[in-house]
């Protein structure tokens, strides 16, 4: 019997975050540190399953199939196309980061006994739970990547739900620490709402679940493909289109699109940097990927049928997103609502039904994934320094944190797509892509381009040019182990940016599968014929 390198891949995070919690409750400085290896470890994995990975070659690999629950025809079932393979590799790669950028973040934090805090004199933040969740959010992400059994995948896909919950409320940012008495009240409502609103696309989800059951007699994500290929799936048009619905649902709130994206601002500005990264880097990429591989695997005739709706939604992301970072006054909430427009392009880019388009839209949910956590981290530094997340509250900064600012520009950079980083090239085929079909839309949808320049440059001016601000001017730049957080994903956005070939060699089969899945093609150029 093979070595279950998937099943590796995903349980040693979940057997680290056990280890973690475990640690006692004087060695906060252990659980760290067990957590950043387990981290490097599941990298290493990740690696090796991108390393025996063939491209070329069968469209889920690495396969692993184990009965679970027989009466139900629940299986365990594993597999790895191009674009789950992408996708684990680029959690794998951000979860050290989030925790080297989270070592503080649970450190108890103590006040005078005449102060308070949220309504308490002392609160003491359980080290050792902090990374633990980190690890287990890890675990479910990476095997619902690789999840070939739909019900498994739901487990995975709502079983997350419980440990960001923990960290959205428990774990708060702490600009509001010690100065705002309704910090915890307002860290509640963003867990509770990030909880609620994906709960109920869950349980949409389950609805249409059991109903593909009752119509697939299986829960198989190859043998449904197969019976649909063989046509011996009977499903009817109206039965197809409201499975298709009930999946959508849930999948455009975990991505999000409006407007089911309100939880999102909400819950990237109460949590702190780091889980605000795992929230929109790693955990909201879930709901794309399976856009991709379950709506448009499964479910081929009711997403054309769904396209022209979804493309509007698309476009109302993009452009709402955009409106509304340009109002921000906080940071954090900017980078939420430049999120929900980015998450509008990589829908616009699935459901565009080309090959650009999906191969673009996979491209972006890594390249986003990278410059998200560039940008959000440095932002985090930034306020952890001036303990306030307002943009009025900073000027100058460059001229006294010259390294800080100098990545805060880049990580701003990327996220408006700016050419010879990673995002334009991911940004540019989702539109070549999109255009080639949907003209108008294509067209509408660069309007998001002009907007993004707008608030990236605007935030860089409020923020680290102008006069020093007298708050400011003792900031220290960034540290050693600030600098290796944000020093790889600088280097990889640049690297991505100029040669991104390593990513489309290992995405293209995929999207070329999901394309014959829809039985779509691309459109043929039209050329004036020459007189």
């Amino acid at each position: 019997m093979s070595f279950p390198l998937l099943t590796a891949t995903a349980v040693l995070p979940a057997v680290g975050a056990i280890a973690t919690a475990a640690v006692p409750a004087g060695r906060r400085g252990a659980a760290k540190w067990l957590a950043l290896l387990v981290s490097l470890a599941t990298l290493v994995l990740a690696a090796v399953v991108a390393v025996r990975f063939e491209p070329g070659g069968a469209r889920y690999q690495l396969t692993e199939s184990h009965a679970w629950i027989k009466d139900f025809g629940v299986r365990y079932e594993l597999g790895v196309d191009g674009i789950g393979v992408a996708l684990i590799a680029l959690t794998a790669l951000l979860i050290p980061f989030v925790i080297l950028a989270g070592w503080h973040d649970a450190d108890p934090l103590e006040v005078s006994d005449g102060d308070s805090v949220a309504g308490q004199s002392r609160r003491w933040r359980p080290t050792q739970g902090f990374f633990a969740l980190i690890l287990s959010v890890e675990a479910m992400v990476i095997l619902s990547f690789e999840a070939t059994d739909v019900f498994l995948f739901y487990i995975l896909f709502e079983a997350m739900l419980i440990p960001m919950y923990f960290l959205i409320g428990g774990f708060g940012d702490r600009a509001h620490a010690g100065s705002d008495e309704n910090a915890a009240a307002q860290r509640s409502y963003a867990a509770v709402k990030f909880l609620l609103y994906n709960l109920v696309g869950g349980l949409i989800m389950l609805a249409a679940v059991i109903g593909l059951y009752v119509v697939a007699g299986n829960f198989s994500l190859t043998e449904i493909a197969e019976a649909r290929a063989n046509g011996t799936l009977d499903m009817s048009a109206t039965t197809e289109r409201l499975l298709f619905l009930g999946f959508f649902f849930a999948f455009a709130v975990k991505a999000p699109l409006w407007p089911l994206h309100t939880w999102l601002p909400n819950a990237m500005g109460e949590a702190t940097a780091p889980v605000a990264v795992l929230i929109t880097a790693v955990v909201d990429k879930v709901g794309t990927f399976a856009m991709l591989r379950y709506c448009l695997g499964l479910f081929p005739e009711a997403s054309q049928w769904a396209t022209p709706v979804i493309l509007v939604l698309a476009l109302i992301s993009i452009v709402y997103g955009a409106l509304l970072a340009v109002g921000q006054r906080d940071i954090k909430r900017l980078v939420a609502y430049a999120s929900i427009s980015h998450f509008g392009f990589i829908i616009m880019g699935i459901f565009a039904m080309t090959t650009q388009g999906q191969s673009g839209a996979t491209l972006y949910m890594v390249n986003h994934g990278i410059s998200t956590a560039a940008l959000m981290l440095v932002a985090g530094f930034l306020i952890s320094r001036r303990g306030s997340r307002l943009i009025a509250d900073y000027g100058g900064v460059q001229k006294v944190a010259p390294v800080l600012a100098g990545t805060f520009l880049i990580g701003g950079l990327a996220t408006l797509s700016l050419p010879g980083l990673a995002p334009f090239v991911s940004e540019f085929l989702v539109l070549v892509g999109t255009f080639t079909r949907y003209p108008v839309v294509g067209i509408i949808a660069t309007f998001g381009i002009v907007l993004a320049a707008l608030y990236t440059l605007v935030l860089y001016q409020r923020t680290m040019t102008g006069p020093v601000k007298e708050e400011v001017r003792s900031l220290p730049d960034l540290r050693l182990r600030e600098l290796v957080v944000v020093t790889p994903l600088i280097v990889l956005l640049i690297f991505l940016g100029v040669y991104p070939k390593p990513l489309t060699e290992i995405v293209n089969p995929a999207v070329e599968h999901t394309m014959s899945d829809v039985q779509k093609q691309d459109p043929k150029p039209e050329v004036e014929a020459a007189k």
